[in-house]
């Protein structure tokens, strides 16, 4: 037998697992807050929902599960290889949302804002920061298309932020109408504005150059690389866009959006624009975010508007949002700064006789503190030990004989 869990599968020990509880905890009272409810979906989709474009690079990397019995042993027969699978493990929460909100819809309220905290499973290979199963922290609007859901999305996940020391953070946003407008207005065609946004996404890493050059490799017009060459050689701002757009619906919408949750963060955080953001996912439609760390570096979180994915499964364009916090990034920088999580007063409960009556002594102190009953031992030094280690503030050692029963004070872990 192998001990040791899957290469990027992970087991947790008391105190990781009380961590992760705990952010959990601290983001769903902020989430329920705001007036989301969670829910829950399978972690098995059928491989027809989630093989399929709308998941951008996520395809590649789906555990697919094989059919069973006769079925199976008839798609080897007849060598029908693409036909061997008829389910998957999902790998995100946003395309089990819109076949649970499909099935589930006339129960469901016309505007519904949903929390899912739940497993996900990518065929990554597994190295730091990129595991075979993780956690997701999503929140979804369904059935409302003004943008003021997108000011409210970004405002509830900065404020579960700001339940943790992360230091400072801000909120990359972007339209993908404006982009592809802008893009549009400088002569590039239609059928290539993904491919072109592909290679604008690395500006950051190979610059300007970088970007035209590779837009070169692909033979489109020199004067539409020239004009977007010249548009990025210098940091691009809304004005920058608004000028060029002029009277555009869908810039209005970008603009209110990132001014709002300006103004709703009390400086605690900064929204702001980003010519250059895209995200990978092939089901977003209008503004797409990203939470990046100052002091950590990286994306902790990241959505989007993807309003015509609820349609494929009910034949009816249905708007949506969502925003989804870095369960792991977020969890993993808390680790790295060695972040305690505050727990109530640990108690010891040391029992000489009747453990029946030990437990309805114990029950008298759990509403202050978090009580474990232990036996007496022959070495009680032994025992004190390691509750000391363990992170106990107290003991008592209880005899039903004893009517005094003090309360003795581990001065360490006070």
């Amino acid at each position: 037998m192998i001990k040791q869990p899957l290469k990027g599968m992970n087991d947790f020990l008391p105190k990781d697992a009380r961590l992760r509880d705990y952010m959990i905890s601290q983001i769903l009272k902020v989430y329920h807050s705001f007036g989301y409810d969670r829910i829950y979906t399978p972690a098995i989709e059928d491989i027809a929902n989630i093989d399929n474009k709308e998941g951008g690079d996520n395809q590649k990397l789906i555990f697919k599960i094989l059919k069973r019995g006769e079925k199976l042993e008839e798609a080897i027969a007849n060598e029908d290889y693409t036909k061997l699978s008829d389910m998957g493990l999902r790998y995100d929460l946003t395309l089990p949302l819109t076949r649970f909100y499909s099935n589930n819809k006339a129960n469901l309220p016309p505007i519904s804002k949903f929390i899912q905290i739940d497993r996900v499973y990518r065929a990554e290979r597994p190295q730091r920061g990129r595991d075979r199963e993780f956690i997701q922290c999503d929140i979804d609007v369904i059935g409302d298309s003004s943008c003021n859901r997108e000011i409210e999305l970004i405002t509830a996940t900065s404020r579960a932020l700001l339940e943790f020391p992360i230091g400072e953070f801000f909120i990359r946003v972007n339209n993908r109408q404006v982009l592809r407008a802008v893009l549009l207005s400088f002569g590039f065609l239609s059928e290539n504005l993904d491919s072109v946004c592909i290679s604008l996404d690395k500006l950051d890493k190979i610059g300007p150059d970088g970007v035209a050059n590779e837009l070169r490799e692909n033979d489109y017009s020199e004067e539409a690389i020239s004009k977007l060459y010249e548009f990025i050689s210098k940091p691009v701002t809304l004005d920058d866009v608004k000028a060029l757009l002029k009277d555009n619906e869908n810039f209005a919408v970008l603009e209110n959006v990132i001014n709002g949750s300006n103004d709703l963060s009390n400086n605690k955080y900064e929204v702001v624009y980003d010519f250059t953001l895209v995200r990978g996912q092939g089901y977003y439609t209008g503004c797409v975010f990203e939470i990046a760390s100052k002091k950590f570096g990286g994306t902790i979180g990241g959505g989007g508007r993807y309003d015509n994915l609820i349609g494929k499964f009910t034949g009816q364009d249905t708007p949506a949002v969502g925003f989804s916090i870095g369960f792991e990034r977020l969890y993993t920088i808390l680790k790295d700064i060695n972040f305690e999580v505050p727990t109530t007063k640990k108690l010891a409960i040391i029992y000489k006789n009747s453990y029946i009556e030990a437990f309805k002594f114990a029950d008298s102190y759990r509403e202050s503190y978090e009580v474990s009953l232990f036996d007496f031992p022959k070495k009680i030094g032994k025992l004190l030990n390691r509750l000391e280690t363990e992170g106990y503030q107290a003991y008592i050692i209880f005899d039903e004989n004893n009517t005094t029963n003090d309360l003795n004070v581990i001065e360490s872990n006070i």
